[in-house]
């Protein structure tokens, strides 16, 4: 079992930049692909990106493509995801995800092919 926790969400100016961060604890990092997802108000749950357990393969949605970086540092058990050139529409609760049956092709399904979930961090980003 691996344990979730996000951190790092708060209110940014349109344009803006800020860093989300997931630890892990229960078991190593590198046991897991991992992933962040995220719930605007009023919509479903969406992928964002997700990133493979060594950090050699990155996911990308469309909407998130080029203005945010997803990475790993599995000695300190944490992922985060860079935000930059951040949108009104990128308000949303943002949720980090793992699994340990990495298939890049349930990303876009429901439930995002991943198996343990963080409670997730709000990031608003104002006009």
């Amino acid at each position: 079992q691996v344990q979730l926790v996000e951190s790092g969400g708060g209110l940014v100016q349109a344009g803006g930049s800020l860093r989300v961060s997931c630890a892990a604890s229960g078991r190593t990092a590198s046991s897991y692909a991992m992933g962040w997802f995220r719930q605007a108000p009023g919509k479903e749950r969406e992928f964002v990106a997700a990133i493979s357990r060594y950090g050699f393969s990155t996911y990308y949605s469309d909407s998130v493509k080029g203005r945010f970086t997803i990475s790993r540092d599995n000695a300190k058990n944490t992922v985060y995801l860079q935000m930059n050139s951040l949108k009104p529409e990128d308000t949303a609760v943002y949720y980090c995800a793992a699994t340990a049956t990495f298939d890049y092709k349930r990303i876009w399904t429901p439930g995002g092919g991943m198996d343990y979930w963080g409670k997730g961090t709000l990031v608003t980003v104002s006009s």
